[in-house]
């Protein structure tokens, strides 16, 4: 069945058909119950599911990490809701020290199939600590997958997937694009979790992003065709493991790569993505990987993120570089 959706939609209906499916699913999180959610995205569920299944927490990101791994070492399925992303560091500890590690210390016999649910991003006007962008701690830890969806398709498939993962998962929701719609055919037959899409064809320069800079990546690439130049694409869709093939395909064609995202430059996703399409593709390269991202300062206050965030003119002003070598 066919059903237009947001992202928040389809991110409720995948975690209510991981619930019916799974008795061991179990949400945790602050307001996620009666409330369901800041972003509502769990809205109806413990009343469908009941406070055993639902469980709204105390405001202890740390206590609700610890809990969710007790629950996975007995068997259950914790699907943890940190509400803002500026919120998960009083949890690192538990994600990078516990949750990241007990699989492998314990030689395989606790596996810890955890999903920490992270909106990220900025774009909501939102206060301080509530719009960082910290994929690039996950993604360096080993032991953790990091999923970063950027529409209902994907959030509605790739939820199931990562609560059916046997591995830890941060998964990332862009907040800004909580209601963005598309159609949602809810009986197909989903693609695999951690693999990258081309999601527009091209042949001039290939742009690569994910969660909430893929829009932003397709408005470029559709401003770019006016000026008769072709952009592709790719939605990168997981950051740990990177699924790479593809962007590697689409370089060669090309010749020219570049990687856009929220976070700061330095160190983030985009450096080691340069490094390893530089790495495979040299021969190809017809101009160096350039990056678009946030700067390399602390989020500023909301009247200012237009001015940090990466938008369609910083874009195609970095395509332009690419193009002009």
């Amino acid at each position: 069945m066919t059903e237009t959706l947001t992202i928040g939609k389809a991110l409720n209906l995948g975690l209510r058909r991981a619930m019916e499916d799974d008795a061991k699913v179990v949400l945790m999180g602050e307001d996620i119950g009666r409330l369901g959610g800041v972003f509502r995205i769990t809205d109806g569920l413990q009343k469908d599911f009941g406070e055993d299944r639902v469980v709204d927490t105390p405001l202890a990101e740390a206590g609700i990490l610890g809990t969710a791994v007790g629950l996975a070492m007995r068997g259950y399925r914790p699907v943890c809701e940190i509400q803002f992303d500026g919120f998960v560091f009083p949890a690192y500890n538990q994600i990078v020290t516990q949750v990241a590690k007990i699989h492998a210390r314990s030689r395989g016999r606790l596996p810890m199939p955890i999903v920490i649910r992270i909106p990220f991003g900025g774009g909501i006007g939102a206060v301080e600590h509530h719009s960082e962008s910290p994929e690039a701690y996950f993604a360096h830890t080993p032991g953790l997958k990091v999923v970063a969806v950027s529409n209902p398709v994907d959030a509605y498939w790739g939820i199931q997937q990562a609560i059916a993962h046997p591995d830890p998962v941060v998964f990332l929701e862009p907040k800004r694009r909580y209601w963005e719609k598309a159609e949602v055919d809810t009986d197909a037959t989903p693609g695999p979790l951690f693999a990258s899409r081309v999601v527009r064809g091209g042949d001039d320069v290939t742009v690569l992003a994910y969660g909430p800079m893929v829009k932003t990546a397709l408005q470029a690439a559709e401003a770019a065709a006016e000026e008769g130049r072709s952009i592709e694409v790719v939605d990168l869709r997981t950051l740990s493991p990177l699924d790479l093939d593809p962007v590697f395909d689409s370089v060669r064609r090309t010749g020219r790569c570049v990687v856009v995202h929220e976070a700061p430059l330095t160190l983030g996703l985009g450096a080691e993505i340069a490094a390893r399409v530089t790495e495979t593709c040299f021969h190809s390269l017809e101009a160096p990987v350039l990056r678009v991202g946030g700067y390399d300062t602390p989020y500023p206050p909301s009247k200012l993120e237009e001015e940090y965030l990466p938008d369609l003119d910083r874009v195609l002003d970095a395509v332009d570089r690419a193009v002009s070598f």
